[in-house]
């Protein structure tokens, strides 16, 4: 596989980036930081802040993880979804795998606008602990990212158990 060839996703129809969730998925919530961090000094400006997510595997083909950032009124200030791709080379097993990754996160700004950035890199998965040699290559996302990500952010809260 080239560098910059796109690689299909698994056949999951949630993973895929922006994608519909699985139906049976159930989000959960944890502390942005650890107790003792929070009972600090430096702890006092995130105290009450949450994360809530979701991971979602497709084994040896990758993964999705969802992310939505809360703030200590549970108002959603950062979002992100990021989808993995790994596929075996097709012709030589002995060849790394190919790696994908797209991924949208960012801000939520109070009036409605986001800050964020679109990803997308690629590369061939690196052996043991070497530095990846992957293109990545940064965009703003488009205005239909961006309401498909809010549209996101929505439904992981309304799953979000009580």
């Amino acid at each position: 596989m080239s560098p910059g060839e796109v690689l299909p996703p698994s056949r999951a129809p949630w993973h895929v980036l922006l994608g519909p969730l699985p139906a049976a998925a159930v989000p959960h919530r944890k502390p942005v930081a650890s107790p003792e961090i929070l009972a600090s000094p430096a702890g006092a400006a995130i105290a009450g802040w949450q994360n809530l997510g979701l991971e979602l595997s497709a084994g040896a083909a990758g993964s999705r993880v969802l992310h939505v950032l809360l703030d200590r009124t549970g108002q959603p200030i950062g979002a992100s979804d990021h989808v993995l791709y790994r596929s075996p080379h097709p012709t030589d097993s002995s060849a790394p795998a190919q790696i994908e990754q797209q991924s949208i996160g960012g801000r939520l700004e109070p009036d409605g606008s986001f800050r964020g950035t679109h990803w997308h890199v690629v590369g061939p998965e690196p052996p043991g602990d070497e530095e990846p040699q992957w293109v990545m290559t940064p965009r703003p996302p488009t205005i239909a990212e961006i309401a498909a990500l809010r549209a996101l952010v929505a439904e992981v809260l309304g799953r979000e158990p009580r």
